[in-house]
């Protein structure tokens, strides 16, 4: 095979193990050679649309076997895939195919309407995509009616693969661009770090949109010729049935879904035993959780990683689950990463730096944004902008990330761990700690809680259960009681919009106290 890419493995596995089992959905069972198949329909039906080398062809939808299709095919032929976000409002939508320039937007009817342009006095109208495919019975027609005879195309590593856009906690989503070769690196790293089976069967939930659930799961275990068992949607109920129907062996998911997954009345007596791996990411992992899951006989491997790096960057091992938990691991195999002061030389052990990542899983920069490429990267080491410790032993522990970081009277208050020990207060299933105005301290922390079901928080309370477990400036000044945290599709808190809301000089149900 002349095509050394993504687009290449359904062909690749179809050879060595046609008949396994590669996507399960709903009622649907796809073998490999299956999947060949339909790859090489699609990407018939992509051509006979003018779709060639570099051309961008996007996707919204939610986990599904087209999502994968749509991805391979475009591999086969040198084109690049824009996966879109289905909690995107629908101008943050237009943006990301308008930026990308996507001829091809393949899609969940009920998630594009190209004639909604806002109405009278509304937003500009929907940008023109050249071809529209329905993911109903027009998309199986136009399968059925491409050959499925191979397609050979020259695809090297070197070539741009996929532009995934970033989540957007800040700004304006940027398009990562993420090379064959970046992707291929990324997931060969999991497959030595996580010692994948060939008889995986792992439970995708997490959205494939997400560089996680795409590139830290599914694709290793393809890859690998095990199974993806699809979810539309998370259900934290329905993966506990799943788990026991499909004996599922490894899955994984942020913090948030870890929780609501132990919090459902069936967990003391679900059958977790064909569980070999949980991996979690997306977030500084409570140590509440770790020891839930502990309790049950199972440990998190946790890892660290952004969309950027394909996205995987450090990564915390079995042996180490224990030993080292609250810690992100150590660099992926083929991955180096260094933790490092404002002049980016390297820090001392134990204190805080900026960690900076390096290795053939980095994006090559950002979609038609030279300047910012340029300042995302110091001497060939993407900088994260995330703050980490290192330990003696090596072992990287993320602190929070830069922008996020508290100056309170020349002390610096790293939100992650002032809200690892909130979230052990019995009552508090939620928080976050950002940083408001003060005129003696300059700023101080601010608490925003979510209540567990049936309690009610006491912002007193909580201000005196962190007294003793914190250095006083770290505790927040004031409490605020909220019932739900704004998150993107993958978990992850949006800080951005937690300050917008709460980040006011007072508000009412807080209590107040000097962090001196």
């Amino acid at each position: 095979m002349r095509n050394e890419g993504i687009g290449s493995w359904p062909a690749r596995r179809a050879r060595k193990t046609p008949h396994r089992t590669a996507l399960i959905h709903e009622q649907q069972t796809l073998s490999y050679l299956s999947l060949h198949q339909r790859t090489n329909r699609l990407a018939h039906a992509l051509r006979a649309a003018g779709i060639r080398r570099g051309d961008r062809v996007a996707y919204l939808g939610p986990n599904h076997p087209s999502f994968l299709e749509t991805l391979f095919a475009t591999g086969l032929l040198g084109a690049v895939f824009v996966p879109l976000n289905t909690r995107l409002a629908a101008p943050e939508i237009d943006h990301q195919l308008t930026d990308s320039g996507a001829r091809v937007l393949i899609h969940a009817p009920s998630l594009y309407d190209a004639t909604d342009n806002g109405g009278e006095g509304g937003r500009a109208a929907r940008p023109t995509v050249e071809h529209r495919v329905p993911l109903d019975a027009a998309y199986e027609q136009l399968l059925a009616a491409a050959p499925d005879d191979p397609i050979d195309e020259p695809v090297g590593s070197d070539d741009l693969c996929m532009i995934m856009y970033t989540s957007g906690t800040t700004g304006r989503a940027k398009g990562a661009m993420l090379t064959h070769g970046n992707l291929t690196w990324n997931a060969i790293n999991v497959l030595v770090d996580q010692e994948l089976a060939a008889d995986e069967t792992a439970l995708v939930s997490a959205p494939l949109f997400h560089t996680a659930g795409l590139n830290m799961l599914t694709l290793p275990v393809l890859l690998k010729g095990g199974s993806c068992v699809l979810v539309g949607a998370f259900d934290p109920a329905g993966t506990l049935d799943l788990i026991e129907r499909h004996r599922i062996t490894f899955m994984f998911g942020v913090p948030a879904m870890f929780d609501q997954i132990a919090r459902q009345p069936g967990w003391a007596d679900a059958d977790l035993s064909s569980v070999r791996q949980l991996t979690c990411g997306g977030a500084p992992v409570p140590t509440s959780l770790i020891a839930t899951y502990q309790s049950r006989g199972l440990n998190f491997q946790q890892g660290y990683g952004m969309t950027e790096a394909a996205p995987g960057t450090l990564f915390l091992d079995v042996e180490h689950a224990v030993s080292k938990a609250g810690s992100a691991g150590v660099p992926h195999f083929f991955t180096d990463v260094r933790v490092a002061g404002p002049d980016l030389s390297p820090v001392a052990v134990g204190e805080p730096g900026e960690v900076l990542v390096r290795g053939p899983n980095v994006m090559v920069g950002y979609w038609g944004l030279p300047e910012e490429t340029a300042a995302a990267f110091a001497d060939g080491w993407f900088r994260s902008g995330d703050i980490a410790r290192v330990d003696e032993d090596g072992f990287v522990t993320i602190v929070d990330r830069l922008k996020d970081m508290i100056i309170s009277g020349g002390e610096n208050v790293y939100p992650a761990e002032v809200e690892d020990v909130l979230l052990t207060h019995p009552d508090v299933l939620e928080c976050a700690v950002i940083g408001i105005p003060d005129d003696k301290w300059g700023e101080v922390p601010r608490a925003v809680v979510v209540a567990r079901e049936g309690a009610r928080l006491d912002t007193d309370e909580v201000i005196a259960f962190l007294g003793g477990r914190l250095a006083k400036y770290k505790i927040p000044k004031s409490v605020v009681v909220a019932e739900t945290l704004p998150r993107t599709a993958s978990g992850k808190l949006l800080k951005s919009r937690v300050r917008a809301r709460f980040g006011a000089d007072r508000q009412s149900g807080t209590s107040e106290r000097n962090p001196s």
